[in-house]
């Protein structure tokens, strides 16, 4: 009696609208990322140290951790392109803001706004999810997937470049442009799609521990996510120091390095396309196979800059196409809660990855390169260990891969 009518209130995911949402994802993701190769000029403005201006990129990711928790579950309890379009407002009064902030401190208040208001893509991938027909779920996903990765890529090369030319401020009125002309095509080009959620906001975020108990899959996806980013985070601290101290590079060209990590967007596609013909559970086995690898390939690569590319592009198709592999399996458990899911995983993934940052600096501390690529060989195979251990019954087999 329930499925017949999410028919109807369901749209189909038209090839426009999978081109809208991965543009968006691209584009609005981008937002977070564009302070980093800013601060130097940022700080030079407002004549404050290293670590007061450090505060705008630390604020803008805790503002996106905030959003995530607190927003992206209201989206299975309101109309979902009326969410978006009401934030993206407050994305582009954001921007304006942080471009034209007199002071650090209301500019790092406004990099918060600006953090909290761009998770839009949370929003549109269990859209995504919501909209895809089952068979085609992972390969949609890798498409939006890699319009993310996309963008986080290339934020900083188009942030720097702009930055270097029309000042730091620019960027920021560039990109509150862009904004309103995604505002736009959201307003007029995407489909609407109608809550399942019954019940006041309290009981939503309640319903978040609910799930968490309940859905056994969730939470391994959400730990094995979360190990899989703490690799991936220690790797791209690290890889800084490893290249000024072995190869007397520079930031710029750990920016220019971190292209190679395009592959990861095209391991994206290729994985979920790979996780709508594959079981997710055997998927994730080898992929995190590569991520184990990748560490291997590093720990030998401290003086190769082709050693190191080669575990770059190892190490951003195992990271990548776990996580599309995750999302094929959790997006599969409780369409009713898509969203709030996609909280508890995203939220579980960034506490890793912040967790793996701030292990890798004092890793490299005390042990330097080879301590970062142990430790990675170490989670790598705890990951491994988890996934297999929490191998899924042959009866559950089924609703994995739906």
């Amino acid at each position: 009696m329930t499925n017949a009518p999410s028919v109807k209130k369901h749209p189909e995911l038209t090839t426009l609208t999978l081109w809208i949402m991965t543009v968006a994802t691209a584009l609005v993701v981008a937002n977070l990322y564009y302070n980093q190769p800013l601060l130097e000029d940022i700080a030079a403005t407002f004549h404050v140290s290293k670590a007061k201006v450090g505060q705008v990129s630390v604020l803008t990711q805790l503002g996106y951790a905030t959003g995530m928790l607190f927003i992206v579950p209201l989206a299975d309890m309101v109309k979902r392109k009326r969410l978006m379009i009401i934030v993206f407002a407050f994305i582009f009064l954001s921007l304006l803001i942080t471009a034209t902030a007199q002071s650090i401190n209301l500019l790092i208040l406004a990099s918060f706004c600006l953090g909290a208001s761009s998770m839009i893509p949370q929003l549109l991938i269990p859209m995504a999810a919501h909209l895809a027909k089952p068979h085609e779920r992972g390969k949609k996903l890798g498409v939006i997937q890699g319009g993310l990765l996309i963008g986080i890529l290339l934020s900083r090369t188009f942030s720097g470049f702009i930055g270097e030319y029309l000042g730091w401020r620019a960027v920021y009125y560039i990109a509150a442009g862009i904004m309103l002309l995604m505002w736009l095509m959201i307003s007029l080009l995407l489909p609407e799609v109608e809550p399942d959620y019954k019940g006041n906001y309290k009981k939503l975020m309640v319903s978040l521990i609910d799930l968490v108990k309940q859905e056994p899959k969730l939470r391994t996806a959400a730990l094995r996510g979360a190990l899989c980013f703490a690799c991936f985070s220690a790797f791209w601290t690290t890889i800084v120091f490893v290249l000024k101290q072995n190869f007397n590079m520079g930031s710029d060209v750990a920016g220019e390095f971190g292209l190679v990590g395009a592959f990861g967007a095209i391991a994206a596609g290729l994985m979920g396309r790979l996780s709508d013909k594959m079981d997710a559970y055997k998927l994730s086995g080898y992929t995190l196979l590569l991520i184990l690898v990748s560490f291997v390939i590093f720990i030998f690569s401290a003086h190769s800059i082709a050693g190191l590319i080669i575990g770059v592009i190892v190490l951003d198709m195992g990271v990548q196409a776990t996580h599309i592999s995750n999302q094929s399996i959790i997006f599969a458990l409780k369409p009713e809660a898509r969203n709030r899911i996609n909280t508890i995983y995203m939220v579980t993934y960034f506490i890793g990855g912040s967790v793996g940052t701030f292990a890798a600096t004092l890793l490299w501390k005390n042990y330097q390169w080879t301590g970062v690529c142990i430790t990675g060989m170490v989670i790598s195979i705890i990951t491994l260990a988890i996934h297999f251990i929490n191998h899924p019954k042959a009866e559950d087999k089924p609703a994995i891969a739906a």
